[in-house]
């Protein structure tokens, strides 16, 4: 490991240990997620999912930042997409046992919140299964996008401000990558399961866990972003 890595590890090790040796700073993050959730969620992203962004960028270019790479303006765009996110896991966490409930499941709005049992693991299955087919694609399709349009502008933070050449970012998109690697494994393989288990937890421990996918996620499309 290189001073780099060193460096890389002790920011992680700051920003996670308060949470399990503090009871006071575990309870201020659990009360302040409860009324500002969206604020929350475009720190926890605009940090985490950015850093693991940093992460794929050493895999694939043993560096963690360089010269036009854009942490900040990622750090920004992160912070948004974690407020979709965010949405989109209240959106189907709500919806899809009161779907099940329309189908026929008596109390799947309960279970989901209750107890372990495998009622409960199937509700939380379809949950994931049901975001990750639906919400996942658009999502992770809007992230290359906005990840080409701030590499295009050089990393600055004027690719913020600076109109997104849609038709021609969409046109040169790597489609093989996208469909071959980014929905055809990462969304089966990885989600699907990673997000069962994340509906299975208690509500506010659901944010901690969704926190370290953050990482996961930024690791997996800056990684898929770098596929020629």
């Amino acid at each position: 490991m290189k001073k780099q890595d060193f460096l890389f590890v002790f920011v992680l090790i700051v920003i996670f240990l308060p949470f399990f040796v503090s009871d006071a700073v575990y309870g201020w993050y659990k009360s302040f997620n409860a009324t500002h959730g969206m604020v929350m969620s475009f720190l926890k992203f605009g940090v985490l999912a950015t850093l693991g962004e940093m992460l794929g960028l050493r895999i694939s270019a043993g560096v963690y930042n360089r010269k036009g790479f854009g942490v900040l303006s990622r750090a920004v765009v992160w912070g948004i997409l974690g407020m979709g996110i965010n949405m989109a896991m209240i959106v189907f966490s709500k919806g899809v046992p009161q779907f099940m409930e329309y189908m026929g499941m008596a109390d799947a709005s309960v279970i989901i919140n209750g107890g372990f049992c495998l009622d409960k693991l199937w509700i939380a299955l379809a949950i994931s299964v049901a975001m990750n087919t639906i919400f996942a694609p658009v999502f992770m399709t809007f992230h290359k996008i906005t990840d080409t349009h701030i590499l295009d502008c050089g990393g600055s933070l004027r690719s913020l401000i600076t109109p997104i050449p849609m038709t021609r970012i969409i046109t040169h998109l790597n489609w093989d990558a996208q469909w071959n690697f980014v929905f055809k494994k990462t969304i089966p393989f990885f989600w699907y399961p990673a997000h069962t288990i994340t509906f299975l937890l208690p509500g506010e421990v659901r944010v901690l866990f969704a926190a370290i996918l953050g990482v996961v996620l930024g690791v997996l499309l800056a990684i898929a972003a770098r596929m020629k």
